[in-house]
This record gives structure tokens, sequence and C-alpha cells, in this order.
């Protein structure tokens, strides 16, 4: 399946499910948090750039991203997309997400909320390294979250959250002008966010 047709899938799903959220209210959200990913390194690359730590590439590195969807009392389903960049050892990633989630709230008194869910969609990989020619790659994503949501006024809430996504997302690490040195492979990824929710 091409990448297109995997981002054509992902809309088609998230529209969908939406719908059938129409009576219920409209949110928008910013989030800023960390992420930090698991990278697999093939047998050339690791031996090309003598074992170098792939996994420290993104490493608690800065994440923003931000969502729409709907909610009611009993939880809320939304699409996500956020972005994080890092670079480490002369390797830069940058990782995208496009997801669509779902969460089941759990009041544990007055205006506060525990949530936990489920997670699909997919996952962009680019590769930017300075010496290397740019590369990138869509793969799947699927994980969950779960978190802590304070009520703070009618229509403003703010999250505490962590989200696990496994993927296979992964890039290509050629030489500008030279010969393929390995490729990259994303395993999974792990982002603890901070969240300003608006319903409207």
């Amino acid at each position: 399946m091409t990448g297109f047709k995997k981002l054509l899938l992902a809309f088609t799903i998230l529209g969908a499910s939406t719908a059938a959220y129409a009576a219920d209210d409209t949110f928008a959200s910013l989030t800023l948090g960390q992420t930090s990913d698991k990278v697999k390194k093939s047998h050339a690359l690791n031996d090309n750039l003598n074992h170098v730590n792939a996994d420290g590439v993104i490493g608690k590195d800065g994440t923003w991203g931000v969502r729409l969807g709907k909610q009611n009392t009993q939880g809320r389903y939304y699409a996500t997309y956020d972005n994080v960049s890092g670079s480490h050892n002369g390797i830069k990633l940058r990782q995208e997400n496009l997801l669509g989630s779902y969460d089941l709230f759990y009041p544990v008194g007055g205006s506060t909320k525990l949530f936990g869910g489920a997670t699909a969609g997919i996952t962009k990989l680019t590769q930017e390294s300075s010496s290397f020619s740019r590369d990138s790659n869509i793969g799947y994503a699927v994980g969950g979250q779960l978190g802590v949501l304070q009520q703070v006024s009618k229509n403003t809430s703010v999250e505490l959250g962590y989200r696990y996504l496994r993927t296979n997302a992964s890039t290509e690490m050629s030489e500008r002008g030279g010969s393929k040195q390995g490729s990259l492979g994303l395993t999974s990824s792990a982002q603890t966010y901070l969240s300003a929710n608006y319903a409207f």
C-alpha cells in the first residue's frame, strides 16, 4: 500500500468515526511534550557508522501537536498530528504522526478524570542528516495512551498524558553522491505530553 493510500485510509476512518459523534461537543487541543524513540539499525549501517547509538537521535526531544475531535461525559474520539525531530552523532531524524484515538473517561471526583484508550494511524520518518541524501518513509502506528484530565472551566481543560506507539517506518542512509550505507527502522515511540483543550 502506497503512502498516499495509507493517508487516505486514515482520513476515511477518522471522518466516519467523527461523524458518529455529531451530537457531542467538538474540541481542539494544543499539545507539548517530549518523545523518545527506539531505532533499529541494519547490520551494514551499524558497521559503516561504527556502531553509533541510533536510539539517542530522538531522545526526550521537544514535541508539538494539534488535535481535533468529539467528546461527551463517557469518552472522546480525536485526530492528532504531531511532529518531533532530533539529532545525535551526525544523524538527524524527523517523526510525524497522523493518528486517530479513542479514550474512555473515569471520573475520580469533582472536575478530575482519568482516561485511557487506543490509537492507530500512520507515522512518517524522515532522515535529514547533513552528510546524507534526504529520505523518508511512511509506516503504520498502533498503541495506546493514558493520563489525567482536569476541567478548568466549562469549555477548557488541561491534561497530562503518556502515549506509546509501535511502528514500522524506516529510512535509508546514502552518502550524498555516494553509496548506500544502510537503513534505520523506527520500532517504537514513547511520548509524555501536556495538553490544553478547548470545547466549542
